[in-house]
């Protein structure tokens, strides 16, 4: 066993283990928002090429990860995992956010599974550390929550870092490629020398698919996991309408980023409170309550109109004080899942399977961005929203508020049948 930590002692590992989180969150940002405008900017590529490249990368990076996750089970230590993943993830991005002016598809390609393959291995090798690391609910509770605070501010980091460093934004990426690998470098240093190590554990045997597939016989983590996706389809929607409904419906677009910077500050700023409110009610209980805080502010959303800016930053305020549960409270649940693998009752013993349960689950993650879009943009446009026309704002109003608003309200009904299922510990 692990002797006891002082309690600041266990407040600076906290702080050690979470650093790693704000690298791989700034990676992901310009991977998502930024390569397609830059490609078919500055490499001149056509839409319908880069499209098919992108989506290409992205289904294979989602259909990976739980075999990142079955490996790193298998692997003697997650943390060397880490350390060879993480070159991968900085050449990745200096290439990919340094188009050529010949060859882009090819070196979009290449350079994208590169990126991917670095920020899948390190981040489910990572996140299974996290749930090995902690000793009881509490514990996980907090690393995942110092994990996914470092995550929120790497996001806001990686938002503004482009206009700050060149008013171009291609200009503007490569400063950020330049210096992100010595930010990963730094940050990556920190986790790995100031985080204790995690108990002994024995890799992983048997046949790797037969083991990805008996985390799916988990009845437990199948529950869980169907909230997990209901829950992220109503936070992935908003996310991919939001610009269109500012632009639009608001008529504000010059408030976007003060909007996108609010949400993501209020996720990190409330990120303390949902702790200790689970701390206190249960995770599953304070996880509900943040739905419904979010229920409530898509709501208020419905009812704004042109000129809107200050009630719609109230929105912004709920919304992402909700988004500080959603990133804490199930990962804190999956890790203890992992923990207590065959149910919660009977022995005991630490899962040699927690890469292969977040392997499978940062898969979903991934695909409900893509289901977001393939959902809501096609009734956007079956509802006849016209991108500019003002006149045709009443349906984006609907798919924008109406939407996310029914799927959280169905995966709070779902937890809340299930609490005395998800909360095993």
């Amino acid at each position: 066993m692990t002797p006891a930590l002082t309690v600041s002692l266990r407040k600076r590992q906290l702080l050690a283990y979470g650093a790693l989180g704000l690298p791989l969150a700034m990676a992901a940002l310009p991977v998502y928002v930024h390569v397609p405008r830059l490609y078919a900017e500055s490499a001149g590529m056509s839409l319908s090429l880069l499209g098919s490249l992108l989506l290409a990368a992205r289904l294979l990076d989602a259909g990976i990860d739980p075999l990142l996750g079955g490996w790193s089970d298998r692997a003697a230590s997650r943390q060397r995992l880490i350390v060879f993943a993480l070159p991968c993830l900085a050449l990745g991005m200096l290439a990919l956010l340094h188009p050529p002016a010949v060859a882009a598809p090819w070196w979009l390609l290449a350079s994208m599974l590169c990126t991917y393959f670095g920020f899948s291995l390190a981040s489910v090798a990572y996140q299974a550390w996290g749930a090995e690391l902690g000793r009881d609910a509490g514990e996980r509770t907090r690393l995942t929550a110092s994990r996914e605070g470092f995550g929120l501010l790497g996001v806001v980091l990686a938002a503004a870092l482009p206009g700050l460093l060149a008013k171009d934004l291609a200009q503007g990426l490569s400063g950020l490629a330049q210096l992100f690998p010595l930010l990963l470098l730094f940050l990556a240093s920190w986790t790995l020398l100031g985080t204790p190590p995690s108990a002994e554990r024995q890799p992983a045997g048997g046949r790797l698919l037969g083991n990805l597939r008996g985390v799916l016989d988990d009845g437990r983590f199948r529950r869980l996991l169907a909230v997990f996706v209901v829950n992220g389809i109503a936070a992935a929607l908003p996310a991919t309408l939001v610009l269109f409904y500012v632009a639009d419906v608001l008529q504000a677009e010059a408030w976007s980023g003060a909007f996108l910077a609010l949400y993501f500050v209020s996720g990190v700023a409330f990120l303390p409170l949902w702790v200790a409110l689970a701390r206190r009610f249960g995770r599953v209980r304070t996880w509900v309550a943040s739905m419904l805080v979010a229920v409530a502010s898509f709501v208020w959303a419905w009812g704004l109109g042109a000129g809107d800016v200050w009630p719609f930053a109230v929105v912004c305020l709920l919304s992402g004080a909700a988004l500080g549960a959603d990133l804490t409270l199930p990962a804190a649940l999956l890790a203890d899942l992992c923990e207590h693998p065959t149910g919660g009752s009977g022995e005991v013993g630490r899962s040699a399977q927690a890469g292969a349960y977040f392997g499978w689950w940062n898969l979903v993650a991934k695909l409900n961005l893509a289901l977001a879009a393939g959902l809501s943009l096609p009734l956007l446009d079956l509802v006849g929203y016209r991108p500019g026309v003002a006149a045709a704002t009443a349906g984006l109003a609907a798919v924008y508020c109406l939407l996310p608003l029914i799927f959280k309200s169905i995966a709070a009904i779902l937890a809340w049948r299930w609490r005395r299922t998800l909360e095993v510990s």
